[in-house]
C-alpha cells in the first residue's frame, strides 16, 4: 500500500461504515468523537438511532475521498462480501479496510476483493467497540504500510491494539461465546436458572457480567454466529451450538430471568 495516502488520524479524515446495528452505530459515534467525519450504512434499516448530537451523516453512496473503510457484519456473510466488494471498488486504492472476522477469517474475506492487501480482520461484536481493548488480525496479504495505517487509527481513539492470528472467533469473542453456549447447555438441562448462573460466575470468577447477561448485550444472533462458524471451520464438538442457543437466535426468543 502507497504511504501516499491522506493520514487517517487526520481530524478532517471521512471514514465509512456498514454492517450490522448495532455495531455500525457504535463504531460511528467513537470515531465521530474523536474527529473525524463519518458516513454509515446499514445492511437493513436499524431500531437503535445515532446520537442527535453527532454529526454523522447516512448515505448509502461511499465518498470518493475516504480515508477507511469499515465493515460490521457477521450474521449475513452475503451481505458482508456484498459490502466489502462494494467498498473495494470506491474506496481509493491507497484506503484501508477493517472489517469484523470473527464469524470469517479475515484471510477468505480478503480472497472476495481485488485489493486483498487493504482487508485487515477486526474482532466486531455489539458493545466491543466500547472496550479500551481492540483485537486486530493481519492476513497474510498485509503489508506493513496497511498495519501502520490501522495501528494509528486506533491510537487516534485512545484504544490499545493486539495483533493475534487470523481466526475464526478470534480471541474474546470465541472464549466469551463458548461461555455463554455452555451456559444455554446448563439451562437446557436445568442445572441452574438464568439468575444464578450469572451469580455463579460473577461472584465465583469475579467477572463483571455473567455469561446470560452477555449474551442479552451482544444478541443471540451474533453468540450463535460465531459458534457455528467455529463449529463449522474446527468440526469440534465444542463448539457445537446449543439446541436451546440456536432457537432463541433463530426465533429471537428469549430465556425467562427466574
Amino acid at each position: 500500500m502507497a504511504k501516499k495516502s491522506k493520514p487517517v488520524h487526520d481530524n478532517k479524515a471521512l471514514i465509512y461504515i456498514v454492517g450490522e446495528s448495532p455495531m455500525v452505530e457504535e463504531y460511528a459515534e467513537i470515531c465521530s468523537s474523536h474527529g473525524y467525519e463519518v458516513v454509515v450504512s446499514w445492511n437493513s434499516k436499524p431500531s437503535s438511532r445515532l446520537d442527535s448530537k453527532s454529526e454523522i451523516k447516512v448515505s448509502e453512496s461511499i465518498p470518493k475521498n475516504c480515508s477507511l473503510g469499515i465493515e460490521l457484519t457477521n450474521t449475513d456473510l452475503a451481505a458482508k462480501r456484498k459490502n466489502l466488494d462494494k467498498l473495494d471498488q470506491s474506496l481509493p486504492a491507497t484506503s484501508a479496510i477493517l472489517s469484523s472476522s470473527v464469524a470469517v477469517a479475515a484471510t477468505e474475506q480478503a480472497g472476495w476483493i481485488k485489493g486483498r492487501h487493504r482487508l485487515v480482520g477486526l474482532s466486531a461484536l455489539p458493545s466491543f467497540a466500547q472496550k479500551p481493548m481492540v483485537e486486530v488480525a493481519p492476513t497474510v496479504f498485509s503489508p506493513k504500510e496497511t498495519l501502520e495505517v490501522v495501528t494509528t487509527f486506533f491510537a487516534s481513539l485512545n484504544k490499545q491494539m493486539e495483533i493475534v492470528q487470523d481466526r475464526v472467533g478470534m480471541v474474546l469473542p470465541r472464549i466469551l461465546c463458548q461461555l455463554i453456549n455452555e451456559s444455554a447447555f446448563a439451562l437446557m438441562e436445568d442445572v441452574a436458572s438464568p439468575r444464578d448462573i450469572d451469580t455463579a460466575m460473577k461472584l465465583g470468577v469475579n467477572y463483571p457480567l455473567g455469561p446470560i447477561e452477555w449474551a442479552e448485550k451482544i444478541g443471540m444472533k451474533q453468540v450463535y454466529a460465531v459458534l457455528d462458524a467455529l463449529h463449522n471451520d474446527l468440526r469440534e464438538e465444542r463448539y457445537r451450538p446449543s439446541p436451546l442457543l440456536k432457537q432463541m437466535a433463530e426465533s429471537g426468543e428469549w430465556w425467562k430471568r427466574n
